[in-house]
């Protein structure tokens, strides 16, 4: 028997036979209503709805020339990219196929989009700032001699400033100082690596790419993004083998990662935790 979404069993017709002759009793408490099935969300415009087992699976199907089908999660959703000549239920069967990776990837993407809402840092005295993978304390003292110090047995980042400084003013200081100690680091994991590997690189410089840690030109230019020096050297140092291997294998074909893994061995497990850091979380400047 199917149970009508929009049905209202309060409201049901009783034969007028059956009728009682007389109102019954009241009763103390008011009977149970039933308890009413929940209604799906309303479907967005253009999006297209699957339902695969106990999951509601809402998608944006676009056409292309493209010769498979191709999937992408964003900040809509699930985008199924597919060529024209493809059926619909062949599109539905695709995407059945690959529920766990999808199911997956939304997961991760709703617990990044979390992590992006959560309060940034406040650029004062105090507040702590993640640097090589733990969190040192910002210090502003006033200006009795220039620049800027890192006590690394206390775990705290000195900021010489004026008692009126500006939030930019701090920073610009820290900013610079981050870089400085991007080049710093960088250059020195470089050769350590290259050397391991048996390559030379060409030259390389800092990037502030927002979507790339690192890049490597088959001439050999390596650029590394200096945001890296928020995170613990492992996640740095897999950057720079990755980055060096493409100077065996410019691609990312299984011969790439067993190049990666021969100068680094624990790849995988960097590989993750800098894909689950989003960039998002890091602070503001």
């Amino acid at each position: 028997m199917q149970l009508d979404l929009f049905a209202d069993d309060s409201t049901a017709i009783v034969p007028r036979a059956d009728l009682p002759s007389t109102p019954p009793a009241l009763r103390s408490t008011p009977p149970q209503q039933p308890q009413q099935p929940e209604v799906p969300a309303a479907l967005a415009p253009g999006k297209r709805r699957l339902h695969i087992g106990e999951h509601v699976l809402d998608y944006t199907l676009l056409r292309s020339k493209r010769r498979s089908i191709g999937f992408v999660i964003s900040d809509d959703g699930l985008r199924v990219t597919a060529p024209k000549w493809v059926t619909l239920s062949d599109i539905e069967l695709a995407i059945r196929e690959k529920k766990r990776w999808i199911l997956t990837k939304l997961s991760e993407y709703r617990d990044r989009s979390t992590r992006r809402m959560q309060p940034q840092m406040q650029w004062r005295d105090g507040e702590t700032l993640p640097y090589l993978g733990r969190s040192i304390t910002l210090r502003i003292h006033a200006p009795q001699r220039a620049g800027i110090h890192f006590d690394e047995a206390a775990d705290q980042l000195i900021v010489c400033l004026p008692a009126d400084a500006s939030e930019q003013q701090l920073k610009d200081r820290v900013l610079g100082w981050l870089q400085l100690e991007a080049k710093r680091v960088f250059g020195e994991r470089l050769p350590l690596y290259a050397e391991k590997l048996g390559v030379t690189y060409k030259s390389f410089a800092l990037s502030s790419a927002t979507t790339q840690w690192g890049s490597c030109t088959s001439e050999g230019k390596i650029r590394l993004n200096w945001r890296l020096m928020h995170f613990a050297l492992p996640l740095i140092d897999y950057v720079i083998a990755h980055e060096l291997s493409h100077l065996r294998e410019m691609n990312h074909s299984p011969r790439f990662w067993a190049t990666v893994q021969s100068i680094f061995p624990e790849f995988e497990t960097a590989r993750k935790t800098l894909r689950d850091s989003a960039q998002e979380t890091l602070p503001v400047f």
